[in-house]
This record gives C-alpha cells, structure tokens and sequence, in this order.
C-alpha cells in the first residue's frame, strides 16, 4: 500500500491526467462529516451537511472524466449504533439531496443503484430512493451506487446463504461454485470491482466496505476531511492511481 497519506496541499493540473489509464470504478469511504463540524465547533449535523456539497463535485467530475462506476459508503449496518437524532438527520439529508439533485443526475445521463439491505431504511427515504433508481434505470453514463445499509460480512454471509439453498434444493452441486458463480449472488453483481477505493479523514480502515470486492484494489487516504474533498482532492487521487503497477499478484 503506498502513499497512505497524500499530501492535501498538492495542487494538481489536470493537463497530466492519463484519460486512457482512468480507474473504471472508484469506491470512495465518505468519512470525517463529525470532526469536520467538530473542529468547527458545529453539530455532527453540520458536517453531514456540507458532505452533501463533496459529493455533489465528487459526482459531477467522475461523469465529466468518463469515469464508468462510483459506489458510495452512505451508510452501514453499524451506522445504526449511532444517536438516534444523528441517524434520523441522516435519512432526511438522504431524501433532501435525492429530491434536490436527482433531475440534474437524470439529465446528465446519471444512474443510480442501492446497495444494501434498504427495506430497513424509514419509508420516506425508501420512496425518494426507489424513485430515484426508476427514473434513472435507463441511464447509460456514470453508474453511482450507493452503499445504504450495507456492511461487506452481512453481504457475504447473504451469499452464501443463497449458494446453500440452491444447493439444498438440488439446483446445482458444490463443484459448480467458482468465484464467478458467487459473485452472482454479491449486491454488486454486474459490477467490476474497485480498481481505486478513496478514504479521506485520516483513518485507515476497510470499515466493512466491500469485503469481496477490493481484493486487489488500489487504497488511496488522506488528511482531509470529506467536506474538504473536492475535484482538487479526486485529481490527485487518480494522478497517484496512474502511477502505481498493477500486477494482481503476478509478475510483468
């Protein structure tokens, strides 16, 4: 894993840019919201907030760059521990950016996926989602999938389980699960793994974040808070990407 910690003061021109060597899927782990407000000496809800402005750049540059696929870490199975006000302010900032945005997504040819157990989510959310996704089924430019509800272990685990059933009903033997086979049963089934997976904030955890797929991803972190995060910030990510030799366990 190289360069764990980028320098946030880089500036980068994007004229270096390598359009022919762009990851096809970034993942990106939206981390720092509370102690941006913090440090600010704002609510957490404050910093949930201006995340939504990181966001929005962080999608219109990766469907201005060409960028194939970018999943969003929204919310996890564990972010249900949080104080019950944090997580309500959560599912509202939810419904208000898919209501605010999601014509603007449309019209830029935008797609929108869910990944994640989302029938848990409250109904006004789950409303605003599945409209979200409907109106944009038929898009054929930037896939964003947003990870709600999602932990990787919980997915795997679901996998498996639809595996054994299959088995137990004598729908296929043991001798045809292969990778690809399991992948079928992942949420992000149709999907290519993560060539680039971001994390601002510092921390330099996985955080249950697509456990499966990352296998053989490129890490990029940072200092920066996600409210900080901009084009500036995804630039440099990528321009570091570019650099480094993907061999996937091989040898050139």
């Amino acid at each position: 894993m190289r360069n764990l910690f980028a320098k946030d003061s880089k500036k980068n021109d994007e004229e270096n840019l390598n359009l022919d060597r762009l990851p096809k899927h970034i993942a990106m782990i939206m981390d720092g919201n509370g102690r941006w407000a913090k440090k600010r000496g704002l609510p957490r809800t404050a910093g949930h907030k201006a995340g939504v402005e990181a966001l929005r750049e962080v999608i219109r540059t990766c469907s201005e760059l060409g960028i194939g696929y970018l999943t969003l870490y929204a919310f996890s199975t564990e972010n249900w521990k949080r104080p019950v006000d944090e997580v309500s302010a959560l599912m509202k900032l939810l419904v208000y950016y898919l209501r605010k945005e999601v014509k603007e997504l449309h019209k830029n040819n935008v797609k929108i996926r869910t990944i994640g157990d989302i029938s848990k989510l409250p109904q006004n959310s789950l409303k605003e989602i599945n409209s979200a996704v409907d109106l944009t089924k038929n898009n054929t430019g930037l896939v964003v999938n947003i990870a709600l509800n999602y932990g990787g272990r919980n997915e795997i685990l679901n996998g498996v389980k639809g595996i054994c059933q299959k088995v137990k009903n004598n729908e296929i033997n043991i001798e045809q699960i292969d990778e690809d086979y399991f992948e079928e049963f992942l949420d992000t089934k149709g999907v290519p793994d993560p060539d680039l997976v971001i994390r601002p904030s510092g921390e330099l955890r996985i955080s249950n974040f697509l456990l499966w797929q990352i296998a053989y991803s490129e890490f990029w972190f940072s200092n920066i808070f996600w409210p900080d995060f901009n084009r500036e910030s995804l630039i440099e990510a990528i321009m570091d990407y570019q650099k480094r030799d993907r061999r996937f366990g091989g040898i050139k």
